[in-house]
């Protein structure tokens, strides 16, 4: 498995504005139901299975490490939850919007086909309970917002997370191509001082011939001019000038070879300090 499909398929942790958007929303449930069930006998009921929605709620996305078979379990008991509380007085339709908020985590911590089952499932109860209870063109006009909203939230979930994944991998990408760089330089350098050292190798040795070179032939010479002063003094001179034509040879290709030998300059080098 890809690093991009680990990122896509792990768990999206709650962030801080979605979590408290969503805290908002449920508040103002709350309130609604609190104005709306003011004195009547219907509230300790309404309060109730409320404050256990929100429980549940809250240890979901504060867990949300939790196993999966876990999370299913919450979001099915808040489901009929929801159920129940929209049950007890259908025409307070706002209690449907409890279905949208569990789109919230759905979208947070399942992926792919589960995540649209249940995207799913939220819509066909927020759209066929609000058709049975209060007929099919009420029931519609109500729950098209709600189900808008419950195709809003998990897209932009989505698409953020998507987002958050390609600028990950493109931060894992940039660090990697930094790494090969300095690699890249690296080995450049090695090359060079490599190449270098060959190249020294190589006029060591040819300065180590040349010299043994021009010693034996100026030995030689050497020898052969002493033998030629008693017996023949004109050839010894000729012998003496050779001897000298070799040394200045000899010496020219000494320098030579010698400062090909000598480290190059840096340009700093050559700034005065």
């Amino acid at each position: 498995m890809s690093e991009r499909t680990k990122l896509s398929a792990a768990p999206i942790k709650p962030g801080r504005i979605g979590i408290l958007a969503i805290y908002l929303a449920f508040a103002a449930v709350v309130v609604r139901t609190l104005v709306v069930e003011n004195n009547r006998p219907l509230l300790p009921q309404y309060i109730a299975l409320e404050l256990i929605y929100i429980i549940l709620y809250t240890f979901i996305l504060w867990k949300y490490t939790l196993p999966s078979w876990l999370i299913h379990l919450c979001i099915g008991l808040e489901t009929v939850l929801v159920f129940l509380i929209f049950s007890l007085r259908p025409e307070f339709d706002f209690a449907i919007n409890l279905f949208m908020l569990l789109t919230y985590p759905i979208s947070l911590f399942f992926s792919g086909r589960i995540r649209w089952i249940w995207i799913g499932v939220m819509v066909f109860l927020t759209g066929g309970l609000l058709i049975y209870y209060l007929g099919l063109l009420r029931g519609l006009a109500l729950s098209l917002t709600t189900i808008a909203g419950e195709i809003v939230i998990p897209a932009y979930i989505i698409v953020n997370h998507e987002i958050e994944v390609a600028r990950a991998k493109s931060q894992t990408l940039l660090n990697e191509l930094q790494i090969t760089n300095q690699q890249l330089q690296s080995y450049a350098v090695q090359v060079e001082e490599l190449a270098a050292t060959q190249e020294r190798n190589r006029l060591a040795r040819e300065l180590h011939d040349t010299v043994n070179q021009h010693i034996f032939s100026i030995s030689l010479t050497t020898r052969s001019t002493q033998l030629l002063l008693d017996k023949d003094p004109r050839r010894a001179a000729e012998e003496l000038h050779n001897l000298q034509v070799m040394a200045s040879d000899a010496l020219s290709q000494l320098r030579s070879l010698i400062t090909q030998l000598r480290p190059s300059k840096s340009p700093s080098d050559n700034n005065p300090t």
